[in-house]
Formats: structure tokens, C-alpha cells, sequence
């Protein structure tokens, strides 16, 4: 059904009170009491801040409260020469600021990708001269790692890791923030159900849960205890709302869905980050049910602002603003700004609409000052609450190269986001871990001795010189153990010459066992990354086909943004091991795991598809009235069984689930219990009920070796009013395990577990049968059940 914007009511933060019809299976929704909505950051609205800027408030004049709103970058060096300050606008206009020259006038707040601390002064020192001296904010794409680079967020993710996610999320503020860098445009975490949108490289994977719990490590990462801390910085959450469901994967492309699919699967992330304090929030350039995000008040007043209690600012996208002309729902600069202002965005990130738009918007009444003051307020508050007006500059030696003390935890993370995709299998041996008998390694790929590919989309400030590649870290270690490492490059990543092949078959043929370094290069993830093809680029495949024909071990490591398919790998190459894009550690890492002195522990958090037009492809889909089951692909579509919902050229399941991930040993699951058999619907219908249920089960290490397995808990709602997954996950632990060695493992569900959303749009739980599932992937058979009842 349907529900007009006017009548959907606020997400419950308390009570949900509903009385049920069992017989029709329906709910009739009393009109529950809401409570006050409390602020998402204490530190942004404490009364000596709001203090402090409703004073400041009241000496700016319009010019200097429109400035605060703008941000614009700068090109050339950090002098004082216009020339070098003034930067080119969007393309349609061409129009060109000195950005220094706005500082000086108290026209600016803040500045795009401007780094260093010696270029960040010159733009400071100008912005303290004028007559406020309100000092800039400088933001940039910092999204892993600043100098020292880790994996980029995708791998990252499949560490499961959360608290190794803050550590390195602090790491990269320490850094940045040498740099005079006070804000980080990051974390992503828009949920990618999706491996043809490029931007999949950036954020979390495909499940709520999950994100949920990684968008929070970011925050408290990035923002730690205190925003005012000369190591921390402002996150801004992005792209608010729901970009990573793009039609057809491909960038910047609308989206539409149903209210209730937005929050069961699109808002969780950035209410979490919320949840957690974040302090700004960038808007998505996309259309969400035809309302562009940048002018969708839906989104940044009704739900960030009204339900969630919001209170920092939203600064738009590159040009977002602007864009809102192409969009079509404005005619012009000014209707774009004012519907961008009205809608909640209060910061224009480089469109120039704001600066040139909002005076002749004020004088015709078509715009409030208490509009731009509200915006005012909110860029302020940030501000003050990071200290910027105590201590503008960075406060110790800047950062130039990546940081030795940071290497063991860049290390340890690509080692942790390494997934085991397959290592032998019925018919044939396990690869890995590589015998230190191997005397003779080839290492074959345009991505085995390529230091700049090791860092990814959006590599920081990088430092190139300082990553160790693949080809150093593996020949150290074969130096070490006395053997030799063979190299040849094959081929490009994108190319359909074959010069190099002969010299990688010779390199096959004198080996032991051969590592093959393909994927993607990073440029083919990230913004503007979308791709219609996921198959190994160029003429990789071949050269893989010829490799393998050679008869020897061969190892694949693929190097990826994204799920890559390899359907034929999958069939043909006895080990294959995801590793993204690792960062700054990249060879160290490989060869730690390669030779077993880390055991794989990486599981994915985006499925890995048979083909492409599976895409979009996701472990917690609904089950249809024709679900596939086990559906024998060789009957004819005549045939009875084939009337169900799958393909008839492939099989409808990931090639790779979620959360699938295999180490070097084995892992065994028993004796999953439930706390409770029954539970009332009264009981669980509270938000603040968080422990209505345990789930326990026993996790075994059953082979040789040491190992770190990712126990998940997935959990299904049958009888609903509304139709429900056939499972998602609920909760996860890493478990460190000796060879034979058990442990028990527990789980709490309440209701931010069992509840979903309903056709109204409100957060509830109803009386249905739960099924839980715990094991080491989204295909987990262990199992046992509970009621909710009336």
C-alpha cells in the first residue's frame, strides 16, 4: 500500500504499540507516543558551543553567512599569486573564484582537496586575517588510508573486523591531520547488491548488518572520543540515500524503490553512522524515486534532521547542486539552490549557485534568512566543536611518506581482508600454503611488480616509492628460504597483444608452482567505474587458459574493486585467492599468507556471481511464491519442475556466497541452542529491548592448523505481514581456534534484530516463527527456531 509522505510516521524510538488480526495476518496500527528526538552528537550542540555560535552568528553579515555555505578548491602552489588560487567551475558556466581572495573577505568556508600543511596555512592564515577570523575547514577523499595505505574499503569489509577498521580509520586521521585535513569525505556506505557500479570498491558490500557495524568503526575511528582532539576529524557519511542501488549498476544513474526496502536495506548504514555522532553527511547525486537526493527533503529534513536527529551539516556532491538542472526539476540556477537550501543541503560543494544565488533568493522572498541562518548555524557547530578556532593549523610535523610504525597494521589488514576463494577441491590437492620446498616461483601478471595498482581507487595522499609490490615481497622471501623467484609480466591489464605471453610460459615451465597477479586495474573501480562486463580484462583469460595448460600449481590472485566473475578459474585453477587492491604492504602481506605464516581469514561481504546477468545478486533475497530450490537445470522448460524463478542457462546461486571465505584448516559447526522457546509480541515490541533471545552454538577447529574463523548468525521471519528475506545476517564474531580446540559462541537478538518494517513504514515486530542459522557463510545449514506469540 501506498502511503502518502504527509502520513508516514517517524522510525519508533521507543514503544510500538499494534494489535494483530491472526486470522487475516494483518496489523492495524495504533498511534503509538513518540518520544523527543535527542541529538545524534552531543559534542555539536553543547550549550558553550551553541553559545559560542549564536554569538558569532549574530556579528556576520549575509556575505560572510553565504560564504560559510560555499566550498570551493584551488589550483597551483600555496602562494599568494590569484592565479594560483582561482580554480574553474562547472563546465557550464566556466566561471573562475580566487579562492584566496574569499578567504581574505570571510567569503569562504571551506576548501576541497587542499592538502599539505604548508598550502592549508596559506589559505588559513587569510581566512583568520579577515574581520571574523573564522577559520577554514579543509576536507578531502581520504577513504584508505592517507600516506600509509590499506586495503581499500570493499577488502577491508571482509575482515569482519570492526575494531581493526577503527584502528586504521584513527591511523589515517593522524596522518591526514598533519596535513591540516579536518574532514574526511568517508565512510561510504551505501549497501552494493550490485558488482557493475564501479563504486561497490568503496563501501561495505551488500548486507545492512554488516555496514551498520562497519559504519560505526569508521566514526569512531575518524572522530574518536572527542571531535576537538588535534588526531581527529569530522566524517562525512555519504551518499545519502541509497546510491548503491543505481539502475543497472551504472554511475550516477536514478534509483526507485518502496519505502520499506529503502530502510530495511539502504538506511541502516547511515542511521548507525548517525547513531555514532557523525558530524556531516554528503548528499548522493542520484534521483531516489524522482526526487534528486540534493533537493529530496524527504530525506535530509524528514528522516536525517526530524527522525534521526541529525544535527551537523550536509554538503552536497561535486556540483550536485548544479546538476539539478540536468536532473530537470530546476530551470535554472536559482530554483536549484533554492530547492538544495530548502531540502536541507547546507553547503554547496564547488556548483558557485550558492554565493551568486542566495542574496536575489532573500530579497524575493523565496528564501528565509532564518533558512540560511539554520545552515549557518549547523557549518558552525562543526567548527567550533573541532577546535578550529583554538588551534587552525596542524598541530605536529606533517606526514610526507608512508609511516613505518603504521606498516604491521596495514599489513595486518590486507592479510585479514584476503579471502580464500578455493584451494583444491574433490578431485584435486590443496595449493596452499606454499611449501617452503618450493625452490623455483613464477610470478606471472600485469599486477605482480605494479606499485601504483597495489593502492586502489582514491589512494590517499600515496606515496608510490613506498609500497612494497608483489615482486619484491615474494623474491625477499624466496632470497630467504633459498629459492628464486621467476618473473614475467605476461601482459596489460587492458590489451590484446600477445608479445609477452612466450616469456610467461617459460617463466611456468621452470617453476614449481606459479602465482598469476590478474585483475583489474584501479581505475576500473571507483567513480565512473561502472562496468558491463566482469570477466578479467584484456586478454588475461588467455593467458591464464595458457598457464594452466602448462600443468603446473597454479595460484590466482585476483585484484579487484569489486566481484569479479571466474566461473572457468573456478573450474581450472586449483587455488584462487581474492586479494582487492591491499595497499601500501601489498607483497609483505601475499607472501605472509601465500606461505602460511597467516592463515586465510577473509570472508566476502559481496557475492561473487556464475555470469554477469545475475547482476544484481544478493544472499538475503525474498523467496518469491516459485522459489528455485533445488531446481534441475537438464528438464526442459515444458517440464513441471521448471516453472519456478530461476534461469535456464545458469544456476541462480552465487559462484562465491556471502560470507564465504576458506582458510588452512577446517571449521565445524553443533549444537545450535535458543535461550527461549516463546516470546510475547508485548515483550519484543520495544526498541530498547535488546536481549530478548541467546542463540548459541559450538565452533570446532577440526583440521591441522591454527586458524580465525568468522562465526555467523543469520536469522528468517516466516508469517509476517510483509514479505521477509530468506535470511539475513544478524550478528557475527571472529574466533581465533587451535587445531581441535572448541569454543561456544553467543549471539543476542532484540528487537533491532527481529524487527523489520512494515507497509506503513513503522519498525515492528509481529507474532511469526523464526528460523536462526549459525556456520561460516550465508549457506550455514545449522539451525533452530522460536516464536514470537500474541
Amino acid at each position: 500500500m501506498s502511503v502518502p509522505l504527509r502520513l508516514r510516521p517517524l522510525v519508533l524510538a521507543g514503544s510500538v504499540a499494534l494489535a494483530f488480526s491472526a486470522a487475516a495476518g494483518s496489523a492495524d496500527v495504533v498511534a503509538p507516543t513518540l518520544p523527543a528526538v535527542q541529538p545524534s552528537n552531543p559534542e555539536l550542540v553543547s550549550p558553550a558551543i551553541e553559545k559560542r555560535v549564536n554569538e558569532l552568528l549574530a556579528r556576520m553579515t549575509l556575505a560572510e553567512k553565504i560564504g560559510q555555505l560555499v566550498q570551493y578548491g584551488a589550483s597551483g602552489g600555496a602562494d599568494t599569486k590569484a592565479g594560483d588560487t582561482a580554480i574553474a567551475l562547472n563546465p557550464e558556466t566556466q566561471a573562475h573564484v580566487d579562492a584566496l581572495a574569499l578567504a581574505r573577505k570571510g567569503e569562504l568556508g571551506s576548501m576541497l582537496n587542499v592538502t599539505g600543511a604548508a598550502r592549508t596555512k596559506v589559505f588559513q592564515e587569510a581566512a583568520l586575517k579577515s574581520r571574523l577570523g573564522i577559520p577554514l575547514l579543509f576536507g578531502a577523499d581520504i577513504i584508505h588510508g592517507y600516506r600509509t595505505i590499506y586495503p581499500v574499503p570493499l577488502g577491508l569489509s571482509a575482515t569482519w573486523d570492526p575494531q581493526l577498521v577503527q584502528d586504521l580509520s584513527h591511523m589515517s586521521a593522524q596522518e591526514a591531520t598533519t596535513a591540516g585535513v579536518k574532514w574526511f569525505y568517508s565512510p561510504m556506505v551505501d549497501i552494493s547488491r550490485d558488482a557493475r557500479w564501479g563504486r561497490s570498491t568503496e563501501g561495505a558490500g551488500e548486507d545492512p548488518y554488516l555496514g551498520a557495524a562497519i559504519a560505526r568503526a569508521y566514526i569512531r575511528g575518524y572522530q574518536g572520543k572527542d571531535l576537538a582532539a588535534a588526531d581527529s576529524v569530522a566524517a562525512s557519511v555519504k551518499h545519502f540515500a541509497a546510491y548503491g542501488a543505481a539502475e543497472a549498476g551504472r554511475e550516477y544513474n536514478t534509483t526507485d524503490m518502496s519505502d520499506v526496502r529503502l530502510r530495511q536495506v539502504y538506511l541502516p548504514p547511515y542511521k548507525a553512522a548517525v547513531e555514532q555522532g557523525a558530524a556531516t553527511m554528503m548528499s548522493s547525486f542520484n534521483a531516489l524515486n524522482g526526487v534528486p537526493a540534493t533537493a529530496n527533503s524527504y530525506l535530509m529534513t524528514d528522516i536525517l534532521r526530524k527522525e534521526w536527529g541529525f544535527d551537523g551539516f550536509v554538503v552536497s556532491d561535486f556540483t550536485a547542486v548544479m546538476e539539478l538542472t540536468h536532473h530537470g526539476i530546476a530551470l535554472d540556477a536559482a530554483t536549484a539552490t533554492q530547492k538544495a537550501l530548502l531540502a536541507g543541503v547546507e553547503v554547496d560543494m564547488m556548483s558557485h549557485y550558492y554565493d551568486t544565488q542566495v542574496p536575489a533568493l532573500l530579497k524575493e522572498g523565496k528564501l528565509s534568512i532564518a533558512t540560511v541562518d539554520e545552515a549557518v548555524r549547523r557549518v558552525l557547530r562543526v567548527k567550533f566543536a573541532l577546535g578550529l578556532f583554538e588551534r587552525p593549523y596542524s598541530a605536529s610535523s606533517e606526514v610526507t611518506a608512508a609511516v613505518d610504525a603504521h606498516r604491521p597494521l596495514v599489513r595486518r589488514a590486507a592479510e585479514e581482508s584476503f579471502v580464500l576463494l578455493k584451494n583444491g577441491g574433490q578431485a584435486e590437492p590443496a595449493v596452499l600454503p606454499l611449501s617452503p620446498g618450493v625452490k623455483k616461483l613464477a610470478l606471472i601478471g600485469p599486477l605482480a611488480d605494479d606499485a601504483s595498482e597495489m593502492q586502489g581507487a582514491w589512494g590517499g595522499a600515496q606515496h608510490v616509492p613506498d609500497v612494497v609490490t608483489l615482486r619484491r615481497g615474494l623474491a625477499a622471501r624466496m632470497k630467504a628460504q633459498g629459492g628464486e623467484l621467476l618473473y614475467a609480466h605476461g601482459t596489460d591489464v587492458e590489451t590484446e597483444s600477445e608479445s609477452g605471453f612466450d616469456e610467461a610460459l617459460k617463466a611456468a615451465a621452470q617453476a614449481d608452482v606459479v602465482v598469476m597477479a590478474l585483475g583489474e586495474s584501479s581505475r576500473m573501480s571507483g567513480e565512473a567505474g561502472s562496468r558491463a562486463h566482469l570477466d578479467l580484462p584484456g586478454n588475461q583469460q588467455a593467458l591464464l587458459e595458457r598457464v594452466v595448460a602448462t600443468g603446473k600449481p597454479v595460484v590466482l590472485l585476483v585484484f579487484s574493486g569489486r566481484p569479479l566473475v571466474l566461473d572457468w578459474a573456478d573450474k581450472h585453477v586449483p587455488a584462487i585467492m581474492a586479494v582487492w587492491f591491499p595497499g601500501t604492504e601489498a607483497g609483505n602481506a601475499v607472501a605472509n599468507v601465500l606461505f602460511g605464516d597467516v592463515a586465510p581469514s577473509g570472508k566476502l561481504t559481496m557475492s561473487f556471481p556464475r555470469a554477469v546477468g545475475q547482476e544484481p545478486l544478493y544472499y538475503n533475497q525474498f523467496p518469491t511464491g516459485r522459489p528455485p530450490g533445488d531446481a534441475d537445470l537438464t528438464k526442459p522448460p515444458g517440464h513441471d519442475t521448471a516453472f519456478i524463478s530461476r534461469y535456464i542457462d545458469v544456476a541462480n546461486d552465487a559462484l562465491y556466497p556471502f560470507g564465504h571465505g576458506l582458510s588452512y584448516t577446517a571449521f565445524g559447526y553443533s549444537d545450535v541452542q535458543v535461550s527461549r522457546a516463546k516470546i510475547p509480541v508485548a515483550e519484543a515490541n520495544h526498541a530498547g529491548a535488546t536481549r530478548l533471545v541467546s542463540v548459541t552454538a559450538t565452533v570446532k577447529n577440526t583440521g591441522q592448523r591454527a586458524g580465525t574463523e568468522v562465526v555467523q548468525l543469520y536469522v528468517r521471519n516466516l508469517g509476517a505481514s510483509v514479505e521477509q528475506p530468506v535470511r539475513s545476517l544478524q550478528g557475527f564474531q571472529r574466533v581465533a581456534l587451535q587445531p581441535g580446540e572448541s569454543k561456544r559462541v553467543t549471539f543476542q537478538l532484540g528487537f533491532p534484530e527481529l524487527s523489520f518494517w512494515n507497509a506503513h513504514s513503522q519498525q515492528v515486530v509481529e507474532p511469526t516463527q523464526y528460523t536462526v542459522w549459525v556456520g561460516g557463510s550465508s549457506t550455514a545449514d545449522q539451525q533452530a527456531s522460536f516464536t514470537i506469540t500474541p
